[in-house]
């Protein structure tokens, strides 16, 4: 992706991100160290807090370098690569650590899921395969630590094992992906470094198989996530990170979005190789006139004015079939999005064609083809799931933030509850979508909520107490006796025996209404109303007479009134079809 300039001659790499995500202490770092020849900045745990604690606190990077494979000849000779990078995204297991996660897997073409062969899948490890399953396409089983099986039972334990990744694998993307055994560190942490790591040179081997030559593109606006950040005296301010789209130039200038400030590019760098240009994919340090480090740790470069800081946000919503419970409308999730996670309150609507809705829409459908403004929706109190397995209908969500967030647009929303007790065997991935529309305005509420068409149904019931002409009649139990009634003048309502009304306005002080029949009450209607009491007068018919009398009472004439509101209208107005 990038030209080293290296003692005259011109060398291109290409850069293939790996991904290393497992349950905390299943030996990760390890096997990143074991794997590396070059570490980065970010690299092995260097993080104090990380050393101290024995477990990596934030994206570590490092990379090896290996011929081409023979099967990426013909594809990157012509296009100049002559050897492949791998770089290894050490992303931290600790649970409380998930939002880091998310912000590394964004960045991935091929996933590493490396299982203690002793414990096998933990909470974590299903927590990293989700993530996988939503940001990456390939993904590869590491049995790491198989030093700690008895040597006569190593070989048929790493084989049940295997057997128990594959069952746990058939129902995700990751189906028959391949599965390698490997001792990362033998001895374990307190090891000499001088132990052989067992296994390496055949999972190099295996990762050289599975490299492909990744979808790069250097057009659009430049968006580099920074992961490590510090100065050099006479220099300027180092930032590493990784391209995430669009490329960049020596003397190009770049904005830091978190600090408001724009930054000229002075020289950069690829593994510690100068270089003059980078673009998608690539993972480089930019060193840009100074600026204080402690600033920006992590964050985001980008062209200036190409990203937006939202107050809130609407995204296709997508319920993670491992979490248990509802997804319930106006409740808090932590929400992940860019780089950055933030707590935010969810609001679920659908789509308010009944047919489009009960239709489903298949799993891996995206739906952001259906969102618009023009659009009419239908509020929900909790996320709607499917009748048949994987069949949801196509929903959305309204974010709002508590804090605003820069992100680019179209990222990944990941919503979880990280609050959960970090010991629960218990899913904490929420829901995931795209984001789709972006509201920058502070008062978004006032500015961007109202074109929003998302409606509630309103349904109220009274009964008919009296007739007072054979045109109008008197309502009770619609409304309370505070509610002020001019809202509701001139909405239809119907009448369980079937005539239309209109409702005139208010009756007395206790919220009873006048309701205008314009075609007139029918005559049964009428008989009902009046107590049926006039029937009784024949005779032998007395007893069913009787009988009627108390169901005419038990089955008054019902009132129905049925409206929506839209829940953003200033004006709260009341709608009929």
């Amino acid at each position: 992706m990038a030209d080293g300039e290296n003692g005259g001659g011109s060398t291109k790499t290409l850069n293939f991100n790996i991904g290393v995500l497992g349950h905390v202490d299943s030996g990760k770092t390890s096997l990143a160290r074991a794997l590396s020849s070059t570490a980065s900045t970010a690299a092995f745990d260097k993080n104090p807090q990380s050393r101290e604690r024995g477990i990596t606190l934030d994206l570590g990077f490092s990379s090896f370098t290996v011929d081409l494979p023979q099967h990426l000849e013909a594809e990157c000779r012509p296009r100049g690569y002559d050897n492949l990078q791998f770089t290894l995204v050490d992303c931290p297991g600790h649970a409380s650590l998930i939002r880091t996660i998310i912000g590394g897997a964004q960045i991935i073409d091929l996933m590493l899921l490396v299982v203690d062969v002793v414990k096998g899948m933990q909470t974590q490890t299903a927590e990293c395969l989700l993530i996988g399953q939503l940001t990456c396409s390939r993904m590869l089983v590491i049995l790491n630590k198989t030093d700690l099986l008895p040597s006569s039972k190593r070989q048929s334990a790493i084989e049940k094992m295997t057997k128990r990744m594959h069952k746990t694998l058939e129902n995700t993307r990751f189906k028959d992906c391949p599965i390698i055994a490997v001792a990362a560190k033998p001895g374990g942490p307190e090891a000499a470094d001088t132990v052989e790591p067992q296994g390496i040179p055949e999972l190099v081997e295996m990762l050289k198989q599975q490299a492909f030559l990744p979808q790069r593109d250097s057009s659009g606006p430049l968006l580099m996530v920074v992961d490590h950040c510090f100065s050099i005296r006479g220099q300027g301010t180092v930032m590493t990170g990784t391209i995430l789209q669009g490329a960049v130039h020596i003397n190009d200038t770049v904005e830091i979005p978190a600090l408001k400030v724009t930054k000229k590019v002075k020289s950069m760098q690829m593994f510690r190789r100068p270089v003059s240009a980078a673009m998608q994919g690539d993972r480089l340090g930019v060193c840009v006139t100074q600026f204080d480090p402690k600033l920006l740790e992590r964050g985001v470069v980008c062209t200036p004015g190409s990203l937006h800081t939202l107050h809130a946000a609407i995204i296709s919503a997508r319920k993670i079939s491992y979490f248990r419970g509802a997804l319930a409308s106006r409740t808090k999730f932590h929400v992940s999005l860019g780089h950055e996670t933030v707590m935010g309150r969810v609001s679920f609507f659908g789509s308010a064609d009944a047919a489009v809705a009960d239709s489903g829409s298949r799993p891996g459908d995206e739906a952001e083809v259906g969102f618009s403004f023009e659009r009419e929706y239908l509020h929900q109190d909790e996320y709607v799931t499917g009748q048949s397995e994987g069949q949801d209908p196509e929903q959305w969500a309204l974010l709002e933030f508590e804090k605003p967030v820069t992100c680019p647009p179209n990222c990944l929303v990941i919503g979880s509850r990280l609050d959960t007790d970090i010991h629960a065997n218990t899913c904490r991935l929420a829901f995931h979508g795209s984001l789709l529309q972006g509201m920058e305005e502070k008062n978004y509420a006032e500015t961007t909520l109202p074109r929003l068409l998302i409606s509630k149904n309103k349904h109220r019931e009274g009964t008919v107490e009296r007739v007072t002409d054979d045109y109008t009649v008197i309502g009770r139990n619609l409304f309370k006796k505070e509610t002020n009634l001019q809202l509701f003048v001139g909405l239809k309502v119907t009448l369980s025996t079937g005539e239309s009304g209109v409702i005139e306005g208010g009756f007395g002080q206790s919220g009873k209404v006048k309701i205008r029949i314009p075609e007139g009450l029918k005559d049964e209607t009428k008989q009902l109303l009046s107590g049926g009491k006039k029937k009784g007068k024949g005779g032998g018919k007395n007893d069913a007479v009787k009988e009627e009398e108390p169901k005419s009472d038990s089955q008054p004439v019902t009132i129905q009134l049925r409206f929506k509101r839209y829940i953003f209208d200033p004006k709260k107005k009341m709608v009929q079809s």
